[in-house]
């Protein structure tokens, strides 16, 4: 069942069984979900409307999830985030992107599902 203050979403990941798997865990959790294989296109999808959480991978080519989630951010200020990485290396971007002032929750690959949805319920 969807958190109140969440029913739509966005996942966003490079790789699309990822996508695929996140998008089936959500949808038969309630939430509506729409995937996205990059950054541009979920910027993209929210000028149609802007989902209530955006759940987005950090390590993508092009705009990396930390730059998606400060533009969403700044267009769209009453979107939750929540990244996802499956990748160390990150941390480098998550201390460069707070030191900008940007917060973001951040939950490791692979997750489970129970502890995706309960990052959900935390946001």
């Amino acid at each position: 069942m969807p958190v109140e203050s969440v029913s739509s979403v966005f996942v966003v990941d490079d790789e699309s069984v990822i996508v695929v798997t996140l998008t089936a865990i959500l949808s038969y959790s309630g939430f509506r979900v729409t995937g996205f294989h990059s950054a541009e296109d979920a910027l993209r999808g929210a000028e149609a409307g802007c989902p209530d959480l955006l759940i987005t991978d950090v390590a993508m080519p092009g705009m990396n999830g930390i730059e998606l989630a400060i533009r969403f951010k700044s267009l769209y200020p009453s979107c939750k985030i929540l990244l996802f990485s499956g990748y160390l290396d990150t941390a480098e971007l998550l201390s460069a992107a707070s030191l900008d002032g940007h917060k973001f929750p951040i939950l490791a690959k692979p997750a489970c599902p129970t502890d995706l949805l309960d990052a959900i319920r935390k946001l």
